[in-house]
């Protein structure tokens, strides 16, 4: 089998990796559950290849998310629930439906989106699957009964938070304003050190991971992303690190045999040097 531009090869390869009698173990015994990490992990790495601007590894990344929709499309068809066609279908007819301003008749587009037509599309589209999910006996709700619960619960931890409290902010719920964040946090460090003195685990991952929902609160109304905050953090402490070790090498030294006093000597000066 050789390469191709052309999907339906891709499509191909993965049918003859899944064949269960010719095709790879590992791909065999693999089903949803099993392959999701690995979908989102490499979506990460297409964020990662674009944040360092490696077209290059963007161009191969790009081909592994799509291994990964393929993949699903796959085992999918393989218990009779819908094939990659189906998939692409389906986000096709969503783009053309939310984009009437640029897919719809002369009139839809002289007027151009009407405001709250994207959030009455949606509406629309959220009714009808609830209508579709009710006539394949399936609970009309994709991930429970309130409000929020269409937050995906998959979504990292600090994404989640933000997405949450987007949407309870649509609703009236939400800080007017960033200053009294900041001395919810304050409170929220107070009881997580109570907590410590407590000795508790329970608590203190209670109050621990409170504390990360109200900073995450305060960065949303500061117009940060706390994830790509956080990211950026990451790093500054890899460059400052590496700095370090650096450093002790060119000395003869090692991260292994400095004492901490050595190393955050260094620390500062990478500071400084940034």
């Amino acid at each position: 089998m050789k390469p191709s531009k052309d999907i339906s090869r891709l499509i191909e390869i993965m049918a003859a990796l899944r064949a269960p009698m010719t095709g790879c173990p590992w791909d065999v015994e693999q089903n949803f559950s099993t392959i999701a990490p690995y979908t989102i992990e490499e979506a990460y790495e297409v964020a990662d290849a674009i944040a360092r601007g490696d077209f290059d590894d963007l161009r191969e990344e790009l081909g592994d998310l799509l291994l990964q929709v393929v993949y699903h499309a796959q085992m999918a068809e393989e218990i009779g629930e819908f094939a990659f066609g189906d998939v692409v279908e389906a986000i096709t007819t969503k783009m053309i439906r939310r984009h009437p301003h640029v897919f719809g008749d002369e009139k839809a587009r002289s007027a151009g989106m009407a405001k709250g037509m994207w959030e009455k599309i949606k509406a629309t589209e959220k009714a009808e699957k609830r209508d579709a999910r009710i006539a394949r006996g399936l609970d009309p709700e994709d991930h429970g009964k309130g409000y929020l619960d269409s937050v995906p619960v998959a979504l990292p931890a600090l994404t989640r938070a933000l997405k949450l409290q987007e949407k309870a902010a649509r609703v009236g719920f939400d800080w007017s304003e960033a200053a009294p964040i900041l001395d919810k946090i304050e409170e929220e460090i107070g009881e997580l050190r109570e907590a410590l003195a407590g000795g508790d685990t329970g608590p203190i991952k209670d109050e621990f991971g409170d504390m990360l929902f109200a900073v995450v609160n305060l960065g949303r109304h500061l117009k940060l992303d706390a994830e790509a905050a956080l990211n950026g953090t990451n790093e500054k402490f890899r460059s400052r690190f590496h700095y370090v070790e650096q450093a002790l090498e060119a000395s003869g030294g090692s991260l292994e045999k400095a004492t901490l006093d050595e190393m955050e000597a260094l620390w500062q000066q990478a500071k400084s040097a940034k």
